[in-house]
């Protein structure tokens, strides 16, 4: 067996829908059965999802008080009276600032724009800084992407004789900023068809009313901005995302030509991963150790030279942080290990001086990703007495609402089930970790803290074509709410197995089905490669893609999880450097099995007090394995023991390794006609002496001397000879006896044969032989996939 390293929980949709959609939309079951997974199960729902880039924007002015912000923008465009746009540092906030900057700009007016530092101002507005901007003639400050939590800032605006306009997309409160207006699709009485925009979404929605046209030099911001906040990316955030990658295709701005071009991106290939994985997080890091200004200068400059000084300079900044981020995370997951272990926190709580505030919301997804715990990493200031951190979580643990349940240490925090945020003092950072372990113990079940692979579609390889492939693009791009489609292939046979790279760290394999073959590489998954065994069936999950080379395209799999689902036989017959067995058996139950006394010391050097003695098939059915790597280091005396051993029991995994000092097999086992030979030549000579002639005569048959000796054994062992001091005599009147009568005899055919079954078979053959005894256990397969 090979367990997954996630619970894999399959999706069951309406089959009767999915049948319905397949036909109305002339597209396969696989697509029709992944829309109904996403909530897409009407077909008008369907076909706007699939076709909704050929679709128009939603009217700007349906969003409350839109007419009332355009009236008071257009008037201090007019009076070329200051403006401030008010923005944030991620990738979001810069994106938002960048579209409505670059609308104003557009329209004349006389604009500005503002980032706070979020060390020394914090999130959001602060009242310094609009004190600082009405002191420098400032009228109007309109934010993007931030303020709807301004209270305090929104009123001293008003009394400094300054127009907010709020325009943001974060979960309203119950008390709203009073502000000259405010610009959000979650308001409660707001009737705008789609409630999920990103903060840079709601700017394109102003820069929309403002232009007086849908503003498609700017979708290419708009997209950075969605897919990186990571707002579900359906209805109006999807049109945005696709038009705006597209956009990227072909785009004429030098900030985001020269970031793409330090990224050595193919500009045909760009989609939302290029925006995830290599544009959002050079935007965010600019924001994340210091001032975001840079980001924003790179996408509004029209110099390419100053574009990319600009986009060196974030990625300079980019490196800096992936390398404070691994010094971070390598000293978090240090702290774990020595003082917080998994097998006691369910939440992990770790902190330090000197950790970089800006980046501890990374460090804690990484710990989630590697331990699967709720994490807070936290950054001491032990100056000021506080910590503050940042937290991420795990399904069936809501931080919001534990985190709530500890205000009274929790000064400052928010957040929603998935993520928060939070300031603390430092004396009471073990209160906050004992009192969420605490919670966590009553909430959480053991498999709770086992991630999960939610999975859209059990399918066979034969279904695997490059039309299915290409008809699933039409589902990108894929983010929150839209998933990359991920499909489970259960129980296929390998056809090819084997590691690769530099480092031979990544796996690469085919997967046959009724004549049908799919390739398959796993990144990372190199180490895997020992705990298959070729003849096994193997299940995986992952996602589909075309393999494109030399002009031949190809279906392939990325895997993200790999399992065998019954036992495994791994063969180590053969082995000579016995010492090397225990780093070649992975896992902690392992069962080391001996059965000649006689050979300890030859194992117990390497394997220590682990060897478990089996000398009878008593013995033998009393050791007790579940799933345990069950390790047969010498060839058992009979195969009663070894099927005692394993009769009704349910291995992981058997390593057949059958040592043996002198072998049997290659001897010559004596046919009844050697025997029939042997009786008639001492008939005829007499008394033969063995000691002095045996040699000979064994040369003479060809044969070896110790089968002179065998078979004079049997005889003696059955009365029909005499052996005296060397000399061998038949005894006469002897009634007839069968050869298997000699317990010698019988220890012969028995050594013979077990080594031909177990030592010399093939491997097929010892599967077979280990299949007849071994009760698998038919949880298995539930203990793997789960369907809902």
């Amino acid at each position: 067996m090979l367990k997954p390293k996630s619970r894999w929980i399959v999706t069951k949709s309406d089959q009767t829908i999915i049948d319905s959609l397949a036909k109305d939309l002339s597209i396969n079951h696989l697509t029709a059965s992944l829309l109904v997974n996403r909530g897409l199960d009407t077909v008008e729902d369907a076909r706007y999802f699939l076709f909704g880039q050929k679709s128009e924007f939603h009217d700007p002015f349906l969003l409350k008080d839109m007419d009332k912000a355009v009236e008071r923008i257009n008037k201090a465009i007019d009076t070329q009276e200051p403006i401030w746009v008010f923005g944030d540092y991620d990738a979001d906030g810069v994106s938002s600032t960048t579209v409505m900057m670059k609308a104003l700009a557009e329209l004349g007016a006389n604009a500005d724009y503002y980032i706070p530092n979020r060390f020394t101002e914090g999130y959001g507005p602060n009242e310094k800084a609009f004190r600082n901007a009405a002191d420098s003639g400032v009228g109007l400050i309109i934010t993007v992407d931030t303020g709807i939590s301004a209270l305090h800032e929104a009123t001293i605006a008003k009394e400094l004789g300054v127009d907010l306009i709020i325009t943001d997309h974060h979960e309203p409160g119950p008390v709203l900023p009073d502000a000259f207006t405010i610009i959000h699709p979650k308001l409660d009485d707001s009737v705008y068809p789609f409630k999920d925009l990103a903060g840079v979404g709601v700017a394109f929605k102003v820069a929309h009313a403002l232009l007086g046209r849908v503003p498609e030099h700017l979708l290419e911001f708009a997209a950075i901005g969605t897919i990186a906040d990571l707002v579900p990316l359906l209805g109006e955030n999807r049109l945005i995302a696709q038009r705006g990658i597209e956009k990227l295709k072909s785009s004429q701005t030098p900030g985001l030509n020269a970031l793409l071009k330090l990224a050595k991106t193919d500009r045909t290939a760009i989609d939302e991963e290029t925006i995830g994985f290599m544009i959002g997080p050079r935007v965010n890091a600019a924001g994340r150790l210091g001032s975001a200004d840079p980001a924003v200068q790179l996408m509004m400059t029209h110099d390419p030279e100053e574009a990319m000084m600009l986009a060196e300079e974030i990625d300079s900044i980019n490196k800096e942080r992936q390398n404070i981020v691994s010094q971070i995370a390598e000293e978090a997951v240090a702290e774990v290990e020595m003082h917080y272990p998994i097998e006691d926190n369910s939440v992990l709580v770790v902190g330090k001086e000197g950790w970089n505030a800006g980046v501890i919301g990374i460090v804690a997804s990484k710990l989630v990703e590697k331990y699967y715990r709720p994490t807070i990493v936290l950054s001491f200031d032990k100056e000021k007495g506080l910590a503050k951190g940042s937290a991420r979580s795990i399904a069936g643990f809501d931080l919001f609402k534990n985190l709530s349940t500890c205000r009274d240490i929790l000064p400052h925090f928010g957040g929603h089930p998935m993520a928060a945020g939070m300031t603390l003092n430092l004396n009471d950072v073990d209160e906050l970790r004992s009192k969420l372990n605490a919670l966590a113990r009553d909430q959480l079940k053991e498999e709770d803290l086992i991630p999960i692979s939610h999975i859209d579609a059990r399918i066979g390889v034969k279904e695997i074509t490059i039309e299915t492939i290409n008809e699933l693009g039409q589902l990108s791009p894929y983010g929150v709410s839209n998933p990359k489609p991920k499909v489970l292939i259960d129980g296929a046979n390998i056809s090819t197995l084997r590691k690769i790279g530099a480092d031979q760290s990544h796996l690469k394999l085919a997967l046959e089905e009724e004549g049908t073959v799919i390739d398959g590489i796993g990144f990372g998954f190199g180490h895997l490669h020992d705990h298959i065994s070729p003849s096994s069936k193997l299940s995986v999950i992952g996602e589909l893609s075309i393999n494109e080379w030399n002009n031949i395209r190809k279906p392939q799999i990325f895997l993200r999880d790999v399992a065998v689902k019954s036992w495994q036989l791994f063969d180590f017959r053969g082995l000579k450097r016995l010492e090397k067995l225990p780093e070649m058996i992975p896992g902690d139950h392992i069962k080391w099995i001996l059965f000649n006394p006689e050979l300890k010391n030859k194992f117990s050097p390497f394997i220590g007090d682990s060897l478990e003695l089996v000398t009878s098939e008593l013995e033998a059915e009393q050791v007790g394995f579940n799933q345990s790597n069950v390790v047969l280091l010498d060839l058992p005396p009979s195969k009663d023991i070894l099927e005692k051993l394993f009769a009704g029991k349910n291995p992981g995994r058997i390593y057949a390794h059958f040592f043996k000092e002198n072998s049997d097999f290659f001897t010559t086992m004596p046919t009844r006609e050697h025997f029939k030979w042997f009786y008639a030549f001492l008939a005829k000579k007499g008394p033969f002496d063995l000691k002095r002639y045996g040699d000979d005569l064994a040369k003479y048959r060809g044969w070896t001397k110790e089968t002179i000796d065998f078979m004079s054994q049997v005889f003696f062992e059955l009365d029909f000879v005499k052996i005296n001091n060397g000399f061998i005599s038949l005894v006469e009147d002897v009634p007839k006896r069968d050869l298997s009568e000699s317990k010698t005899y019988q220890h012969k055919v028995q050594a013979f044969t077990l080594e031909n079954e177990l030592l010399y078979s093939s491997y097929e053959q010892l599967k077979s032989w280990f299949d007849q005894f071994i009760q698998e256990s038919v949880k298995n397969e539930e203990a793997i996939i789960q369907w809902i």
